[in-house]
């Protein structure tokens, strides 16, 4: 089908209105955050609104304190909704509390036939699921035929339905779905959907509890509030029809929002959706915030505490299933996001949360943050541990270390060696390297280096090099063991602007007893 819509995605300035509604069921997965900035990108970008909406009508699933995290992540992202629960003219925006708005539509619909009181107990409903499972029915449903044989006021004598609903009978309300036709509607990512109106069946708009189920409460809800565009997961794409049937049927279909319906976020081998397995297999983040369910205390990392910044993630998610019309760009601000941001380049096909894409693009946010904000994650750390730090030491730390740091407790993993001597030694380094002639080697240096005058980069390696040169040896014989005497470890960035760095005296006493305590670890067995 074609992907051209009769609808134009441009709209005036402050006629587009969205809104991003999860239910507290739990923390907000990743895919939910990439649905909300979507969302919220659609709504600045044509200066319109964007509503946080909390749909809880599922009370049994609620889990306390998932409204707060909801709220909290979108804050830390700085998606910040123009209505929700704080404030906003279409209060209240929680639906448990909007229960008094949704009878008359309910009542709408029974008066003109498209909806009708079911009766039916558990037991009966499994009883017809197994009969037509037995008939090899693939997918038992409540439907135009099924519901002919079931206890319903379809079936059951008026006298009969109205002596049950003064009883307090336990029932529910359902759709009544036609057996025949097409609904047809369209999706800016997949194009003209049809759908034949006999494989849906009659749901449930009012559960036997008196709650509206979603598929009611957020139709009217989005009508009520004006939304002009629906931009939420593809698992929702199925029970579109249902929702198009509501909007024909309580005669607000002038008032059809349009559908965008977005691709799967898949996991890292790109086989499935992403899941709490990959939290659990591979330690990957999957939420925005550190989250620890108060019901079984199991707790699940997040990208915040993780070290992620808000605005690496936001570029991150957003090209996660969309992509700006020409260029090659991948960091993009968040203005420059809103700017190029269009519906009609959002992906059809699922994409992969790639997790080292995602530290690249933290680390490229992080090269991007002014200097003076980069220094003061090293100095607070260095506060932290009461080490001792000039000003000028630790910016040229910071732009020494820049391009192997990905997040903000890196400046100090990377950076503490500067300020503090090893404790410890990498040992399989030292068994690797460490022999007689690399320590004699040593040796000789750590003199030359002691009346060297002028302690810079290229003094310092010219001296080593003509050290070798006379020993016959390699850069590589010798290196390993020189970082390791000087940081701990065999890692780290470039070696001679390191040592100018500490410095003339830190760098002798560092070598020295480095190479004192080498000489003892490898020495043979007496």
């Amino acid at each position: 089908m074609s992907r051209k819509s009769p609808i134009p995605e441009s709209a005036p300035a402050g006629s587009v209105c969205v809104r991003f509604a999860p239910s507290p069921t739990g923390p907000l997965h990743i895919g939910g955050v990439r649905t909300a900035l979507y969302n919220y990108l659609l709504a600045k970008k044509h200066q319109g609104r964007f509503i946080l909406r909390i749909e809880d009508t599922d009370q049994v699933r609620q889990v306390p304190g998932s409204e707060a995290y909801i709220q909290e992540a979108l804050q830390w992202l700085g998606i910040v909704p123009d209505e929700g629960p704080q404030a906003g003219p279409n209060a209240p925006y929680r639906q448990s509390d909007r229960k008094h708005i949704y009878p008359q539509y309910v009542d709408q619909l029974l008066a003109a036939g498209h909806a009708y009181y079911a009766f039916d107990t558990a037991e009966e409903l499994e009883a017809m699921r197994a009969k037509l499972q037995a008939a090899r029915v693939a997918a038992p449903k409540y439907n135009a035929v099924t519901r002919e044989s079931m206890r319903n006021a379809l079936t059951l004598p008026q006298e009969e339905v109205e002596a049950l609903l003064q009883a307090g009978a336990p029932h529910v309300v359902r759709l009544k779905v036609p057996h025949q036709g097409v609904i047809r509607f369209y999706d800016h990512v997949r194009g003209w959907i049809q759908v034949q109106a006999a494989t849906l069946d009659d749901k449930v708009l009012v559960k036997s509890d008196g709650i509206p189920t979603y598929h009611l409460a957020h139709v009217i809800d989005d009508h009520v509030m004006g939304i002009s565009h629906v931009i939420r997961g593809e698992e929702w794409l199925p029970s579109t029809p249902i929702h198009i049937l509501l909007y024909q049927y309580l005669g607000i279909e002038q008032a059809l929002p349009q559908f965008v319906h977005l691709p799967l976020l898949l996991n890292p081998q790109g086989q499935g959706k992403l899941s709490k397995r990959e939290v659990e297999t591979l330690g990957l983040p999957i939420f925005p915030l550190d989250w620890k369910d108060p019901i079984t205390g199991a707790y699940m990392p997040g990208f915040r505490e993780a070290g992620y910044l808000p605005e690496a993630l936001l570029n991150f998610l957003a090209l996660l299933g969309w992509s700006p019309s020409g260029g090659q760009q991948e960091i993009f601000s968040r203005e420059e996001l809103i700017s190029h941001f269009s519906i009609a380049h959002i992906h059809k096909a699922g994409v992969r949360l790639d997790i080292h894409k995602a530290r690249w693009f933290n680390q490229q946010h992080l090269k991007r943050k002014p200097q003076q904000e980069r220094v003061a994650y090293l100095t607070a750390a260095l506060q932290a541990h009461q080490l001792t730090y000039t000003p000028e030491q630790v910016a040229a730390v910071c732009e020494l270390i820049e391009d192997r740091v990905a997040f903000p407790q890196d400046f100090w993993e990377q950076g503490k060696c500067f300020f503090q001597a090893p404790e410890s030694y990498d040992l399989a380094t030292i068994h690797a390297r460490g022999c007689p002639p690399v320590y004699e080697l040593l040796s000789a240096w750590i003199e030359v280096l002691r009346a060297l005058p002028h302690f810079a980069p290229d003094a310092i390696h010219a001296t080593l090099q003509n050290l070798l040169a006379d020993g016959g040896m390699r850069s590589s014989d010798v290196m390993p063991i020189v970082r390791v005497a000087l940081t701990g470890t065999r890692s780290g960035p470039d070696l001679m602007q390191s040592m100018a760095l500490l410095g003339q005296a830190e760098v002798i006493q560092r070598l020295s007893k480095g190479l004192a305590a080498f000489r003892q670890i490898t020495q043979p067995a007496t």
